[in-house]
């Protein structure tokens, strides 16, 4: 291991992260870099040798007791040689005493299994032009979708506290509020029912996350941000805990293209899983 060394990323090295996720097929998100970095500043890690970026990893605190894995990657040409495991090491010591989530990928389970990890349930990705979304119409009273940065701030972190298991009030400003991004609410009576962001992604424009009380305010968030995606195309991970979720999206036409398993080392976080369509980030939670 002469000459290999971590440090914390710098913003050129978090572009070049991003890099490294869209060569592994992974559709980042073109500006999240700039809401990761106010996540958690310092929890972003790259692995050189001899002062070549050879691997990455986030290992990123929320609150006093939970932390978040992603970006776990050993450049191909490095992998097999220690590097990984050395910043796999790093960046769990970094959350050490905190429940810690990531999404996992399929060759990669047994290995976090043997690190303590266990499944809670499968993110499946699916992809395409929604069709026949339909109104939001619920019950007789019609459900408004708004602008959500016209609703008080404060309202918008409450709501995503149900969906996550520590307050992220900075991530969730920025990651609602970056250039290019649409984040619309649905809101009746004055109460919120449902939350979407869309971002441009390397490839089809990701939803995430996508709250809703019902599956027909899902279907009407989907269906407007759908509208900001170019020829419609999106991509959402959807929890299969919900199933109401996977059979929303089967049911507009969309297919699934990728699966990544939610994993914790702990008990998992008790959340409102019946209202989860979407995850926001399969990096940061």
């Amino acid at each position: 291991m002469t000459g290999f060394e971590i440090t914390g990323a710098s913003a050129a090295d978090m572009e070049m992260i991003r890099g490294w996720a869209e060569e592994e097929g992974w559709n980042p998100g073109d500006s999240d870099r700039f809401a990761f970095a106010v996540a958690d500043p310092e929890g972003f890690l790259v692995g050189r040798l001899d002062g070549e970026p050879v691997a990455c990893i986030s290992a990123v605190r929320y609150g006093a007791g939970f932390g978040f894995i992603g970006f776990y990657i050993a450049r191909p040409g490095f992998r097999g040689r220690g590097y990984g495991i050395r910043l796999w090491r790093a960046g769990m010591e970094r959350l050490d005493g905190r429940l810690v989530g990531l999404d996992g990928v399929v060759e990669q389970q047994d290995n976090y299994r043997k690190s303590g990890f266990r499944s809670a349930w499968n993110n499946i990705r699916f992809e395409g032009v929604p069709q026949g979304a339909g109104g939001a119409d619920v019950g007789g009273a019609r459900v408004e979708i708004v602008d959500a940065a016209t609703l008080p701030f404060g309202l918008l972190a409450a709501y995503d506290r149900r969906f996550f298991p520590a307050p992220r009030d900075a991530f969730l400003s920025a990651w609602t509020g970056l250039p290019g991004r649409t984040a619309l609410a649905a809101v009746r009576a004055g109460r919120i029912e449902g939350l979407g962001v869309i971002r441009p992604c390397s490839a089809a424009h990701r939803i995430g996350p996508l709250y809703a009380a019902t599956p027909s305010v899902a279907a009407a968030l989907l269906e407007r941000l759908a509208q900001h995606a170019p020829g419609g195309l999106v991509a959402v991970d959807a929890p299969d805990a919900n199933p109401e979720a996977t059979a929303l999206f089967k049911g507009l036409g969309l297919v699934p293209t990728f699966e990544a398993a939610r994993m914790y080392t702990g008990p998992v976080p008790d959340l409102a899983m019946a209202e989860l369509f979407g995850v926001t980030s399969l990096e940061l939670g």
